[in-house]
């Protein structure tokens, strides 16, 4: 089995000494893949197998088994410098857009004012060469529009001409974690999806309610953290991928109710302390960007520049087929087509968003309406399964630390102890 990254880190938070209910709780993962990447971690690194006299199964790990995984599998050597790789190549991916934009606008508006430099020049030169005022060239919008993007690029909002802002308002906001080029990635694209770890909090908080429970549950504690929970009937389908998952039992009462042991989550390395867990699963709202607002007006500017900027140079370059201006001319309608999908992509996005968010918040509010919908009696039965199993050192039966003879001589008072009452209970 492949070596799961999940379950390593789950035996370093654990502090290397583990079952596979542990690993299942802390992960997430259902039984089967727990005990399976538990196994496969301990075949691979030398782990010792520790099995308490009541048959339960602890394993400890060397706390520098990732060291042994590096020397012996190449596998891992080349993951772990393939992730490191990826994060480069991802990041010049994002920076990527935002310096093909930059570097369109500049194409453009350089062209545009080859043009226009051109244009007045051969005016000059039909008046005679004669002074026209306006330093011979005119005036220019575009020239103005131009020099107004390139200080707000330079020197942001604050600074414009020699003028500051000294507004309070612009100086308590909070500066971007982004730069720019990062910023116009998340305008374009967003940040993720925020909630793309769901089911292990999911299946995490399950988990842990079962464990703050000692192993026995009723289904309506369950219910804040499943999709589909319905607690109007009788039936409580929705608690199948639970037990499932996990390995749960069901139980009826004399009274008819049903609640759920779970006997793998009752086992455990060490004495588990009751750990805090949220009331409901709460998914996160996708967020816009991450960009802040100053850098979002410049890439809406910048995509708005490029957009009319490859209209105008369409128009008025029409007649040009060679050198800069004709290769320039020739890309007006990818840039155009660039302009326009810059400014399309986040407007859809930003639409798409609003409904999962509205989605988001539907769910959200079904899982908070089933809290504390547990009925009494239903805990008062689910107590008389509740146990917890400790693997502890001090009551092992068998372990591959130490050699069987030596563990015999060790437990030698044990297995008189247990001789003897056998023969008195005969």
């Amino acid at each position: 089995m492949e070596l799961s990254q999940d379950v390593m880190k789950a035996v370093e938070s654990l502090e290397y000494r583990v079952t596979a209910g542990d690993v299942a709780a802390k992960t997430g993962l259902n039984l089967s893949q727990a005990e399976a990447g538990v196994l496969a971690l301990a075949s691979a690194t030398q782990a010792h197998m520790q099995v308490a006299e009541t048959g339960d199964i602890a394993y400890e790990f060397p706390r520098q088994f990732r060291s042994i995984l590096r020397n012996q599998y190449w596998q891992l050597r080349w993951q772990e410098t393939w992730a490191k790789i990826w994060a480069v190549l991802f990041y010049l991916i994002r920076i990527s857009f935002g310096i093909m934009l930059i570097a369109a606008v500049v194409l453009v508006f350089v062209a545009i004012i080859a043009i226009q430099i051109g244009m007045q020049s051969q005016r000059d030169d039909d008046n005679g060469g004669g002074y026209r005022g306006g330093g011979g060239f005119g005036f220019n919008p575009w020239l103005w529009i131009g020099r107004d993007w390139f200080y707000w690029f330079s020197y942001g909002p604050r600074r414009q001409y020699g003028r500051y802002d000294s507004s309070p308002r612009r100086h308590s906001r909070p500066s971007s974690e982004l730069n720019f080029l990062e910023g116009i990635y998340s305008f374009l694209f967003g940040d993720g999806d925020p909630n793309k770890n769901l089911d292990e909090r999911r299946w995490g908080a399950i988990a842990t309610v079962i464990r703050n429970n000692r192993g026995a549950v009723s289904a309506e504690q369950l219910a804040p953290y499943l999709d589909n929970a319905n607690l109007n009937d009788d039936l409580e389908d929705y608690v199948i991928p639970a037990l499932s998952r996990f390995d749960g039992r069901p139980k009826v009462s004399p009274q008819g109710d049903l609640v759920y042991y779970f006997p793998e989550l009752q086992v455990t390395a060490k004495n588990q302390k009751s750990q805090s867990v949220p009331a409901f699963l709460k998914e996160t709202k996708r967020r816009f960007t991450s960009a802040s607002s100053d850098q979002v007006t410049i890439a809406i500017g910048l995509g708005t520049l490029l957009v009319a900027g490859s209209i105008y140079l369409s128009y008025i370059a029409a007649g040009w087929t060679t050198g800069f201006i004709g290769l320039i001319y020739s890309l007006c309608d990818l840039f155009l087509a660039y302009g326009l999908a810059f400014l399309g992509i986040p407007a859809v996005r930003y639409f798409w968003m609003k409904q999962q968010n509205q989605k988001i918040e539907t769910r959200n509010s079904q899982r908070q309406r089933l809290v504390g919908k547990t009925v009494a009696r239903k805990l008062d039965y689910a107590k008389q399964f509740a146990t917890e199993t400790i693997v502890g050192k001090d009551n092992l039966a068998y372990t591959t630390e130490t050699d069987l003879i030596d563990q015999d001589i060790t437990n030698r008072d044990k297995i008189d102890e247990e001789w003897r009452k056998r023969l008195e209970s005969s």
